[in-house]
């Protein structure tokens, strides 16, 4: 069985190789958009997915616990990598979109 950390990179490499969600695309988007949509897989009541979900409706996927649990981490790993290039094209003097 695999654990938590394997799943979640094993999503994040699915969301970058099919979907192409790389890390220039995920710069592309505002400051804390993919941790929003993190916070809806965690907790997917539509009351808050209504008022939460950052992209357009076509893309909210929910599934099960476990899946949802995956897509969050995995789309936290995504933030996390998108505010580290930001930071660091800032220190570069490069446009930041953090």
């Amino acid at each position: 069985m695999k654990s938590g950390v394997e799943l979640i990179a094993d999503e994040r490499k699915r969301q970058i190789e099919v979907e192409g969600w790389s890390l220039q695309h995920d710069l592309r988007h505002r400051e804390g958009s993919l941790a929003a949509a993190a916070a809806c897989y965690i907790d997917s009541r539509s009351a808050y997915v209504d008022t939460n979900w950052p992209f357009d409706d076509e893309w909210w996927k929910p599934k099960d616990r476990l899946s949802n649990l995956v897509r969050a981490g995995a789309l936290i790993a995504a933030e996390i990598d998108r505010v580290l290039a930001a930071r660091l094209s800032l220190q570069h003097g490069v446009l930041s979109h953090e």
